[in-house]
């Protein structure tokens, strides 16, 4: 992440990006927190560093993101931007790793499909894919296989379903005490980082070699301090 042109070092950049993807505050509620540690900051420059830095960010996460099962739960929730709804596709695996996500404006085959090209394109292929009662996620698996000849299975079972659901909440939470999005690109970009801090909660980050073992046995223990662990991911992550 290159921060090159601007007033502020980069750790003091990564640090607001980071306070408002990771918690529930406003642009100038992380304005106010930074000025109570010593930096004068305003939250319109805040607001443009997250919508300069995420895409990056999501980037990054991309090439570092530990491989996901061949059992994908994929549902859709929604999403107010501008006062018109839109919708999130989201899917985990089986073990509530995140696969993928995508905003659209629009609930239909067309937005479904893109999704899969999307997630099929930076993970593997699923074995089977479970969704809900949706018929244009249903037509978008088969219009998938039939174009690119493969046999992922259509599972529709409703309780499978509530690992994602429950995912959602994440989400949700993050946005729900916001003033709103404006506009459609800014609801993109801020949402991809809200997503990629989500990925990092979840230990979803591939570290070095030397240290798989070590983080795997310590979220199998649940050692882990998320608030000091998490956001030296972050700062890893933005390089």
């Amino acid at each position: 992440m290159n921060t090159r042109g601007h007033c502020y070092p980069k750790h003091i950049i990564l640090q607001a990006v980071y306070f408002k993807l990771r918690f529930t505050l406003s642009y100038r509620d992380v304005e106010e927190i930074m000025k109570i540690r010593g930096v004068l900051v305003d939250h319109a420059t805040i607001q443009r560093w997250v919508y300069k830095f995420t895409p990056l960010l999501e980037s990054a996460m991309k090439k570092r993101k530990g491989r996901v099962g061949g059992s994908w739960r994929l549902d859709e929730t929604y999403i107010k931007v501008n006062g018109i709804w839109c919708y999130l596709y989201r899917a985990v695996d089986k073990l509530g790793n995140t696969v993928d996500f995508l905003l659209t404006r629009k609930r239909q085959r067309i937005s479904a499909q893109s999704f899969l090209i999307k997630a099929m394109s930076n993970n593997c292929r699923p074995r089977v894919i479970n969704i809900d009662k949706s018929g244009s996620n249903t037509a978008a698996i088969k219009v998938y296989n039939k174009r690119s000849f493969s046999k992922i299975k259509i599972r529709q079972c409703k309780y499978l379903n509530n690992i994602v659901e429950q995912d959602h909440r994440f989400i949700k939470w993050r946005i729900q005490n916001a003033l709103g999005f404006k506009s459609f690109e800014s609801a993109k970009r801020t949402l991809s980082g809200i997503e990629v801090v989500h990925m990092l909660r979840k230990n979803h980050m591939l570290r070095k070699n030397h240290m798989l073992r070590k983080n795997h046995m310590l979220r199998k223990n649940q050692m882990v301090r998320p608030a000091i662990s998490m956001f030296k991911s972050f700062c890893k992550l933005a390089g």
